[in-house]
C-alpha cells in the first residue's frame, strides 16, 4: 500500500496493462472516398457507411485540403484514377509523403500495368481495385486494409509501452541500489547524467548510443546488489579482502545482464568501467581502446560524482579539486581525449551538480524516445 491509499502494482499486472493498451476499443475508422463521378461515389458511400465513418471529395485538389486538415484521423483512402485536375496516383503519391501510415486504396477502370506498378512504387499502395466492383468484395479488401492499419498501429502502441517499462525498471534498479547506502543516494542518476554531458560534447555520437550510455549509467553498479551492506558501507580504509569483495561488482553485473538480449553489450561495457588506460585497472586489465568508450564515458563521470559527493568516511569536494584530479590522470586511469573533452565540458558538470534531478531530466535520452512525464512512469510502476 503506498501513502495515497492505492496498492503498489506487480509487474505482471503492469504487463497486462501493455496487452490491454494493445487492443483499445473499437471505434468507427474514418475513411476518405475520392471519385468525380457522383454516382461512384454514391455506390463507394452506401457500401461502407454501416461500419466506417465516410467523408468524401471529388477531386484530388479537393482531398488534399481534407487530409491536411483531418489527415492524422483518417484510416484508409479509397481514390479513383481518372480524374479532373490530378490523378490518383498523383494524389495518392502526395499523401504518402504527408502521412504514410493511411491504407491507400486505388480504383481503376482498365489493367493498365504500367500504371498499376507506377502506383505501387510511388503511393505505397496497399491494393487496387478494377471498376466495376463488387461490394461485397470492396467491403473486404478494406476490412483487409484496416486489420493490416490496426496490427501496425497494435505492435508500435506494444513497443512504446514495453520501451516506457523497461525505462522504469532501470530506473527502479538503479534507485533500489543507491538506497542501499545514504550517502550514494542519486548517485547512479548523477554518473548517467555526467556521462550523458560528455556525449554531448563528443563527435559522431548517434542518439543509440546515447541511450545504451544512459541505460549503462543507470546500472553501472548493479553488481553491488550481491554485495552485503556491511562491506558497502563500511567507513575508513578497506582491508585487502574486503577490496577484492568490491572489485568483484563489475564481472557481478555482467552475469546478472548477460542474459538479457537488449543489455549485450551494456553488460560489456559494465564489466569495464573500472578498467584504466594504462592497463591497470580490473577486472581483467585492459588497456586503452581496449576498454569500450563507454565505459571510459563513465569511468570518468563516476570519479568525478565520487569526489564531489559526500561519504561515510569523508565531505563532498568542490568542483576544482575534482577536476584538477582528474585532469591529474589524463593518460594514466583516464582517456586522455576524453579528459579533453571534460575540459571543454566541465562548466556543464558544475551546472548539473546543483540540480541533477532536473538536469537529468532534460538530457536524458530514453525520457525523450519514450515521450512520457517522469510522474506518470512512476505511477506505472509504484
Amino acid at each position: 500500500m503506498l501513502k495515497d491509499g492505492t496498492e503498489k502494482k506487480s509487474y505482471l499486472e503492469i504487463f497486462q496493462q501493455v496487452i490491454e493498451a494493445a487492443n483499445p476499443t473499437n471505434n468507427k475508422h474514418l475513411l476518405l472516398l475520392v471519385d468525380d463521378e457522383p454516382n461512384n461515389l454514391a455506390l463507394l458511400r452506401r457500401t461502407l457507411r454501416s461500419k466506417y465513418d465516410i467523408i468524401t471529395a471529388t477531386n484530388g485538389i479537393e482531398a488534399l485540403e481534407v487530409v491536411k486538415e483531418k489527415g492524422d484521423d483518417i484510416s484508409l483512402i479509397i481514390s479513383d484514377q481518372k480524374m479532373p485536375q490530378m490523378q490518383g496516383t498523383e494524389f495518392l503519391t502526395q499523401v504518402t509523403e504527408t502521412h504514410p501510415h493511411i491504407i491507400k486504396l486505388l480504383l481503376t477502370g482498365h489493367s493498365d500495368l504500367d500504371i498499376l506498378i507506377d502506383s505501387i512504387n510511388k503511393c505505397n499502395l496497399f491494393q487496387y481495385i478494377f471498376k466495376p466492383f463488387e461490394p461485397e468484395e470492396l467491403m473486404i479488401i478494406v476490412q483487409n486494409g484496416i486489420e493490416t492499419l490496426e496490427l501496425e498501429q497494435n505492435k508500435e502502441r506494444m513497443l512504446k509501452e514495453l520501451k516506457d517499462l523497461f525505462y522504469t525498471t532501470i530506473k527502479s534498479i538503479s534507485s533500489a541500489l543507491d538506497a542501499k547506502d545514504t550517502y550514494t543516494h542519486g548517485h547512479s542518476l548523477r554518473v548517467t547524467m555526467y556521462s550523458l554531458i560528455l556525449a554531448k560534447y563528443m563527435d559522431n555520437v548517434d542518439d543509440k548510443f546515447k541511450e545504451e550510455l544512459e541505460t549503462a549509467g543507470l546500472l553501472h553498479d548493479i553488481g553491488k546488489i550481491g554485495i552485503a551492506d556491511c562491506i558497502l558501507c563500511k567507513t575508513g580504509k578497506l582491508s585487502d579482502e574486503v577490496f577484492e569483495i568490491i572489485k568483484s561488482h563489475p564481472e557481478k553485473c555482467k552475469k546478472l545482464l548477460n542474459n538479457i538480449k537488449k543489455l549485450d553489450c551494456v553488460s560489456e561495457w559494465l564489466n569495464s568501467h573500472h578498467e584504466k588506460w594504462d592497463g591497470t585497472g580490473y577486472p581483467k586489465g585492459l588497456k586503452g581502446e581496449e576498454i569500450p568508450i563507454s565505459a571510459r564515458i563513465i569511468a570518468i563521470a563516476d570519479t568525478y560524482d565520487a569526489m564531489t559527493s559526500s561519504r561515510s568516511y569523508r565531505q563532498s569536494l568542490p568542483h576544482e579539486t575534482a577536476r584538477d584530479e582528474i585532469i591529474s590522470c589524463r593518460g594514466t586511469q583516464f582517456d586522455p581525449t576524453l579528459v579533453d573533452i571534460f575540459i571543454k565540458a566541465e562548466h556543464e558538470f558544475a551546472i548539473a551538480h546543483d540540480n541533477p534531478e532536473e538536469y537529468y531530466h532534460n538530457i536524458s535520452i530514453l525520457r525523450q524516445h519514450i515521450g512520457t512525464d517522469e510522474k506518470e512512469l512512476s505511477k506505472k510502476v509504484w
